[in-house]
């Protein structure tokens, strides 16, 4: 491990979040793009005020027809993760040991990767409704229901965990997006390929800059962050929907039918799981950090076993064939 600068000690969160403040501050624009140049929900939807309109509209339909129930079904449960934004904002700006002046880096931050994932559920919800597979009203409640519920992540206020998190999700939300976008051409949805397409792009890039924060404090505090990542992954990173639910329905009990339509198309796997944990422990370099104490040792120890051991348990996984009968779709 590097040497501490600015006389940081090992496991002071508050000592490196505030050494973190200048990066997030100046190399922020890195991970994002300038609004005006940003595309919008409007760039892909018909636009009412072209006479045509409503041969868009009807375009749009014919193409979704084709659509397999089951992409269907995680295009929704994907569109109702999106919209339940307003949970994961009021969730960052509570972590812990960060400046939470309006003007700081990590406020900055939050603000600019929220401005930025805000597109992905209005184009999807748009898209959702004008494709008239959508009983939009049971789709409104169970994203209502999803940012009241919010969920448990197991992070805590901690920014290690947080971070940790943020990396695992949003390299797994790229992963959904693209594979959704690649089925959709293929069943001749071109229009929500280019849509899904959009979204995967930004979320490649909100998971470079999660995992950059991670690797900036590493330098600093490497047995800490290790110990952090070992908790995270000894609990199971969770998905943000895992208390998604239709109306009249107990918490949770939409989402293990959503992930069993998931795994049924391959748009998100358990072994995905393993491979986000293998670019994740390349991409922090962990085996070949130095100077650990014992826990960070350990901890170092058990990430870099941990793919193998799962790769057994995945092999195992018996996906149910049956489908599901979603109150969302018609």
């Amino acid at each position: 491990m590097q040497e501490l600068p600015l006389n940081i000690p090992e496991g002071s969160r508050r000592e490196v979040m505030t050494y973190l403040e200048p990066f997030m501050l100046n190399e922020m624009s890195d991970y994002l793009k300038p609004v005006e140049e940003m595309w919008q929900p409007a760039d892909f939807l018909p636009d009412a005020s072209r006479d045509t309109f409503f041969e868009e509209i009807k375009d749009l339909q014919e193409s979704a027809k084709e659509l397999p129930y089951d992409l269907v079904a995680v295009l929704v449960g994907d569109t109702i993760t999106e919209e339940a934004l307003p949970t994961y904002e009021s969730w960052l700006s509570m972590v812990d040991e960060v400046d939470k002046n309006e003007q700081g880096g990590w406020m900055k931050w939050v603000r600019a990767w929220t401005a930025e994932e805000n597109r992905h559920g209005d184009l999807l919800n748009k898209y959702l409704y004008l494709s008239g597979r959508i009983n939009m009203r049971e789709f409104e409640i169970s994203t209502q229901y999803l940012i009241k519920d919010g969920f448990d992540i197991g992070t805590g206020a901690d920014p290690y965990r947080n971070f940790i998190y943020t990396s695992f999700q949003e390299i797994a939300t790229n992963i959904s997006h693209r594979r959704v976008s690649g089925l959709s051409k293929k069943s001749g949805d071109k229009l929500l390929a280019k849509m899904c397409g959009v979204i995967a792009a930004d979320e490649a890039r909100h998971a470079k800059a999660y995992m950059s924060f991670i690797s900036k404090a590493i330098t600093v505090d490497a047995s800490e962050v290790l110990i952090a990542y070992e908790d995270m992954m000894r609990k199971k990173i969770v998905m943000p929907a895992q208390f998604l639910r239709e109306s009249g329905e107990p918490q949770s009990a939409a989402f293990s039918h959503f992930s069993d339509a998931a795994q049924r198309l391959g748009v998100y796997t358990a072994l995905d799981y393993v491979d986000i944990l293998k670019e994740l422990n390349t991409d922090w370099a962990i085996d070949k950090l130095t100077n650990l104490n014992e826990q960070g040792e350990k901890a170092r120890d058990y990430l870099l076993r941990l793919p193998d051991r799962l790769i057994r348990l995945a092999d195992r996984i018996k996906v149910p064939e049956k489908e599901y009968n979603f109150k969302w779709i018609y």
